[in-house]
């Protein structure tokens, strides 16, 4: 297997030798393949490690067979988080391409399972690529804090530069804007009522002064009309204190109406967001939409599709840990695209575990599928 079993092998052995049974490379090599084919906890990996231990040992040495449950919840359990992550990154830097203007989305989400008997859920903070189409990194939120504390770390391992930054209400800190700016990436924050005198003026700014582009969408399905309307405006007059966002140029309305075709009702909903790149109307609009993708091919997909939120790993550093698997297998799974001559260029990620789990070969193609560089 040339990815991504080499880059997680690289992780520091910290078991005693004495005591070690089974190669650390083996057991993160079973849980991808494992995860990619659908299993959720250590049962189902140790069950599908007997089931498919003659295959797995055409590639793998297991001179002791396949390990069992408990062996890979120790593992993941104690193996340093930020180890395990760093290998990550390696992994990402290899495989994708770092192209001038891609978007990065950063969010957050609560592993609802892993609360336990402790004070808080394990809260991740990721960073979505939709160019790469990708999950290129996570960082914890550490114990009651939130994730004004995880963002800056996390912008510390990324890539920025070229890059447009998209953060919701959470990052919406000086300090944050700061450091992208000084990564030579742009940012596009959006306000809400924790700014709340910067909302104002954004407010007042857009009620009263000169629009300087715009940009109208509209979009007919599934019984309803949905209109969306971005505004620029690069007069910063309106803003006090507009000196201390860093390389702030302009500010951003985005107005969303739907309308109900068969009820007749409408709803409408306004968004506000300041930026340091000087664009317009219609490049911000596409990129608040890229924003979205974070929800919908990551955090939507965790739960629905790798039972993120049901599952009940709490011990130590079990959650964070299962958690950048399954961003693994994600990426994995997301990015393979089957041959058109197999009559399966469109499937669902759902499909395509499915598939995995009845055919070895198809497994292997997945695994293997990121020799390459992905645009």
């Amino acid at each position: 297997m040339q990815s991504p079993i080499k880059y997680f092998a690289a992780v520091n052995e910290f078991r005693q030798l004495g005591k070690v049974r089974h190669k650390l490379e083996n057991i993160i090599a079973i849980t991808i393949a494992a995860v990619i084919c659908g299993c959720e906890n250590w049962y189902e990996i140790e069950d599908y490690g007997k089931q498919k231990e003659p295959w797995l040992k055409t590639f793998l040495n297991l001179p002791k067979g396949v390990p069992r449950h408990d062996t890979y919840r120790r593992f993941f359990m104690l193996v340093n988080p930020k180890k395990l992550e760093q290998c990550f990154i390696e992994w990402i830097q290899a495989i994708a391409n770092i192209t001038e203007g891609r978007i990065i989305s950063i969010d957050g989400k609560s592993l609802r399972g892993s609360k336990g008997d402790n004070a808080c859920f394990v809260h991740m903070v990721s960073a979505w690529c939709n160019t790469n189409n990708l999950v290129v990194a996570q960082e914890k939120v550490e114990g009651k804090s939130n994730e004004i504390t995880a963002i800056p770390a996390l912008l510390e391992i990324l890539v920025l530069k070229g890059c447009m930054v998209t953060i919701d209400a959470m990052g919406c800190q000086r300090s944050i804007a700061e450091k992208i700016v000084e990564a030579q990436g742009d940012y596009l924050l959006s306000v809400k009522g924790n700014q709340h005198v910067l909302l104002d003026d954004v407010t007042e700014a857009f009620t009263d002064g000169k629009i300087e582009d715009e940009y109208v969408e509209k979009e007919v399905g599934h019984g309803r009309v949905e209109s969306r309307t971005t505004r620029v405006i690069t007069d910063l007059s309106w803003i006090c204190n507009k000196e201390d966002w860093k390389k702030l140029v302009c500010i951003i309305m985005v107005l969303a109406t739907r309308y109900n075709k068969k009820t007749g009702a409408q709803e409408q909903s306004v968004r506000y967001y300041i930026s340091s790149k000087a664009a317009n109307a219609k490049y911000f609009h596409q990129a608040v939409r890229s924003h979205w993708g974070i929800e919908n091919k990551l955090h939507w997909c965790m739960d629905v599709i790798f039972g993120e939120d049901k599952s009940k790993k709490q011990a130590q550093n079990s959650a964070q840990n299962f958690s950048l698997i399954n961003k693994v297998a994600l990426n994995m799974i997301r990015n393979y695209k089957p041959d058109e001559a197999s009559g399966s260029k469109k499937i669902s990620m759902i499909r395509k575990q499915k598939m995995a789990n009845r055919d070895n070969e198809y497994l292997l193609d997945i695994l293997l599928s990121f020799n390459a560089k992905k645009d």
